[in-house]
């Protein structure tokens, strides 16, 4: 089934005639779309930069020399490829430093994504690091490349912390791959990862103990330091203090769990100082509810519902003020959550990502959402600007029970003059899998719903292979890359 609410009309069955809209005399969110691009081109330029200047430490110690002969030539490819490989290794970290700088300008997902593409060719360069170092060392004092490294491991410092260093990125970037990590749990993955810090906590020492590239009173040695120390300390205070600090500064409390749908359920929190998480509609937090069974899992969920603050003048006088998640049971768990008792307190993490205000780029927007993916558009369209007949939502579920949170919706819609459309019933095949068959069927496409989307900014969140679908038909409506704003949360 298709229904339709539009401010003036009824729910009705079909799609209406595209209406017209008053013609947008300025975009008002141009300009902040013109700065997120710039500053996606400073970090992307960034980045290179930072394997330029890698191979530029090792020029201007005279490295291109060592091309002289067989085994200089070989040393010096393994000392090129470690200190790349090092320096990719580096902007991994800092792409999963949650940097807010990063995290507001290409999306927490997005970042990852570099994160993970980055992985194996910086074990790959680490790795022939090590081999041609071998080969090199190996071949200016008579050995093979077995004796050299042990050779190495024995009458080196340091250099057998670099062994270790190896083999831990070797089980990090293995755990990793899609095929192995989906045969263990999330927290198991999540433990080995944590060994990038040991591996390049003791990759570190042999840098600047071994050889000359490094040693004291060098450039090259300060510019290495302070990239490591500046990696680190980045990680410590996004990852560490921030998280701690964004706990005890909100003192978040859980108020009660309340029934959505069989197998989904709200949790009300109570805390401080909300107001400083106004306009987080859209974006996820990493939420830890500190009890028996439950503080040693992070679970990353949207906001349903913008922060409400100060409910009497005793709350106001104390700051205090309420927010909201919706989850749904999909796995051991969430399903615990819905046990939580209420008195629990949580720490929290975040906001993160890019799906809120801050994507936008039009005056116009759109939004479509399946599941429990529903409720982060809750959110965002209570919160996000827009004019009454700029916005159009689309809701999608098997049935009505499965439209999660929308009668909310439906009143948000009415009340800020949005275009609502519920889609139910079975999924149709074909190039538009997301829509209902009955939908399909009668030769409506995504255009026919929003028959503006070409000019407006596109937030879509359900299910992945759903979303997939919907992202084809938004791109084919020709929406162009920067409009589309969507987040996953695999791992």
């Amino acid at each position: 089934m298709t229904s339709l609410l539009t401010p003036d009309t009824p729910v009705e069955s079909v799609p209406a005639p595209a209406r017209q809209t008053p013609p947008t005399a300025v975009e008002r969110f141009r300009p902040q779309a013109r700065r997120r691009l710039v500053r996606a081109d400073f970090l992307g330029a960034l980045g290179w930069l930072s394997g330029v200047a890698a191979v530029t430490l090792w020029l201007a110690d005279g490295g291109a020399t060592g091309f002289s002969s067989l085994a200089g030539t070989m040393t010096a490819l393994g000392i090129v490829a470690g200190l790349i490989g090092m320096d990719l290794v580096l902007l991994m970290l800092l792409l999963a430093a949650r940097i807010p700088f990063i995290d507001n300008t290409i999306g927490h997902d997005r970042a990852l994504e570099i994160h993970k593409k980055l992985g194996k060719p910086a074990l790959y360069l680490l790795l022939a690091h090590g081999l041609f170092i071998a080969i090199g060392y190996g071949a200016a004092e008579g050995l093979d490349p077995i004796s050299e490294s042990v050779s190495l491991w024995v009458n080196v410092p340091d250099m057998w912390l670099a062994f270790v260093s190896m083999a831990l990125f070797i089980a990090v970037v293995v755990t990793s791959l899609v095929a192995v990590r989906r045969k263990f749990p999330y927290e198991f993955w999540y433990a080995v990862h944590l060994l990038t810090y040991a591996a390049v906590a003791t990759a570190i020492p042999h840098q600047f103990s071994v050889g000359g590239l490094f040693a004291e009173g060098t450039w090259q040695r300060w510019y290495w330091l302070a990239f490591c120390i500046a990696t680190g300390a980045a990680l410590l205070f996004y990852r560490v203090y921030q998280p701690l600090a964004a706990s005890f500064r909100h003192q978040l409390t859980v108020s009660r769990v309340v029934r959505v749908a069989p197998d989904v359920f709200s949790i009300e929190m109570t805390g401080r100082h909300l107001e400083r998480l106004a306009g987080s509609g859209g974006r996820f937090f990493f939420w830890r509810f500190l009890a028996a069974g439950h503080w040693w899992q992070a679970h990353p969920f949207s906001l349903s519902a913008e922060p409400v603050l100060a409910m009497s003048a005793a709350q106001k006088s104390a700051r205090q003020g309420k927010l909201r998640i919706t989850v749904r049971n999909l796995g051991d768990g969430s399903a615990r959550l819905a046990k939580i008792n209420p008195g629990t307190k949580v720490a929290i993490e975040g906001p993160y990502g890019m799906f809120s205000t801050a994507a936008r780029t039009r005056n116009k927007v759109v939004m479509i959402g399946a599941g429990v993916g529903i409720t982060p558009l809750r959110s965002l369209l209570e919160s996000t600007p827009f004019e009454p007949g700029q916005a159009t939502v689309l809701l999608r579920g098997h049935d009505e029970s499965e439209l999660f949170l929308g009668q909310e919706i439906m009143s948000l819609c009415q009340a800020r003059g949005v275009t609502l459309f519920y889609l139910t019933g079975p999924r149709s095949g074909g190039n538009h899998a997301w829509l209902p068959q009955s939908a399909a069927a009668a030769g409506f496409t995504l255009s026919s719903y929003a028959p503006h989307i070409a000019d407006a900014d596109v937030y879509v969140c359900g299910p992945t292979p759903w979303a997939a679908s919907v992202i084809r038909d938004v791109q084919w409506a020709g929406v162009p890359a920067e409009q589309l704003h969507y987040e996953r949360f695999d791992w």
